[in-house]
């Protein structure tokens, strides 16, 4: 302790800051700000001041999350890993009263409201679902690959996954499977068992889709799950599973809300009502597509200025930097995601301990389905779910999330150099 009081803060600054993975997100939140402003300008500008306040209460999200993050930044990894069960159990709590007192938008009753703003717990949720399960699975003697640790970590999972199903948001749902998925890859459980797992989502979606293309890719599927090494007994099970699951999409899909079944056929076939359900990926593309090289310039995009696409400050944010400054503003912002997830799986490698590394490995796994699922969304090979994009997306608590994301990884680094230089 005596020497790390001697560490100046100039130099504590220099070696024990993450500046990278802090630009990085500054860049990104800059961007972000920047395609929201554009997306609700013209309406800001005119007679609605619903739109003009989305841009205002997002800079007040941007400086407050700003804040959340350095404190986050110095507090000490037992803290944390202290605090994980409880922040755990106080966003299941919120997830329960959304469900009792919660407003409804476009089909989901998942904000809670206080005054002029507003909470979105499934989004706090993920956040705290991997600090829970990256303290069970940390924690001396537990191993994952036991049936008693893994029934545990599905449970973490499962409950909260559960409890958005019902308001009902199914595309967040996906996200605690993508994290807890991300998780088990990492901390080395069996490579099969998440072969299976990734194939049984493949075959649903397929069935959805064309029922000779699903059957072909089962074939395949299951050709490939005899080169495990497994003894027979293991592949011909994973064969009858994979033949079971073929007859859930369709079920799965009738007992969807109609404004949810709309969406997966938007995304099937967009050409099919492009007036109606596919109208939204449509003017996305087109928003993509019409920027060109270098883009029609800030403000001047067309698809956006004429709110061609509704709500384009959330789900289709994606279109706004490509159309205003075209594929290279596109591929600035791509650049920087990946950029981010990159530091987030490097950060897990270095990490001085277990909860650490599953913490940063867990964010990586969230921030990667997000980018992946939203950037899809916007070129129409993904179907529309509500999923928002990383520090990009209009949205108080998703902005809040992130950056405390970006605080625990800077923590994570943070506490690693001190205790090299200590």
């Amino acid at each position: 302790m005596e020497n790390l009081e001697k560490v100046s803060f100039k130099k504590a600054a220099a070696e024990f800051f993450d500046w990278t993975t802090f630009l990085i997100a500054i860049i990104l939140v800059t961007a972000g700000l920047i395609s929201v402003y554009s997306a609700t300008y013209m309406y800001s500008a005119t007679q609605s001041t619903e739109i003009s306040l989305t841009f205002i209460k997002q800079v007040i999200s941007a400086v407050i999350g700003l804040l959340l993050l350095f404190i986050i930044i110095f507090l000490p990894e037992r803290f944390i890993q202290t605090i994980s069960y409880p922040v755990y159990g106080l966003s299941i709590i919120l997830l329960i009263l959304v469900l009792l007192f919660g407003t409804e938008s476009a089909g989901t009753k998942g904000w809670l409201n206080f005054g002029g703003f507003s909470i979105q717990p499934s989004e706090i949720a993920k956040l705290s679902t991997i600090m829970a399960i990256a303290r069970r699975i940390s924690e001396k003697g537990k191993d994952i690959r036991s049936l008693r640790e893994f029934g545990i970590a599905s449970g973490f999972v499962l409950l909260p996954l559960i409890l958005v199903l019902f308001q009902p948001d199914v595309g967040s749902s996906f996200v605690f499977i993508a994290i807890f998925f991300g998780i088990l890859l990492w901390v080395g459980f069996d490579a099969f068992l998440l072969y299976v797992a990734a194939c049984i989502a493949c075959i649903v979606v397929l069935s959805l889709i064309d029922t000779t293309i699903m059957i072909i890719a089962i074939a395949v599927f299951s050709l490939i799950a005899f080169f495990f090494g497994k003894k027979i007994l293991f592949p011909i099970i994973s064969i009858v599973i994979f033949v079971s699951v073929s007859f859930i999409g369709p079920n799965i899909y009738d007992h969807l809300q109609p404004h949810q079944q709309a969406r997966i056929q938007s995304f099937l076939d967009p050409e099919s009502d492009p007036l109606k359900k596919g109208y939204n990926v449509r003017q996305s593309k087109l928003a993509i597509g019409s920027g060109g090289l270098v883009g029609k310039g800030f403000l001047q995009g067309t698809q956006t200025q004429l709110r061609y696409i509704p709500k384009q400050w959330t789900d289709f944010i994606f279109s706004v930097p490509n159309e205003e400054f075209g594929f290279l503003g596109g591929l600035v912002v791509l650049l920087c995601l990946f950029s981010l997830i990159w530091r987030s799986l490097k950060i897990a490698m270095g990490a001085g301990s277990k909860y650490y590394s599953i913490l940063a490995i867990g964010i990586m796994s969230l921030l990667l389905y997000h980018t992946v699922i939203n950037v899809g969304m916007a070129l129409g090979l993904v179907p529309v779910m509500g999923i928002p994009l990383p520090f990009m997306s209009a949205g108080g608590t998703f902005m809040l999330v992130n950056f405390a994301m970006v605080g625990l990884l800077l923590n994570i680094y943070r506490t690693k150099k001190v205790k090299r230089y200590l």
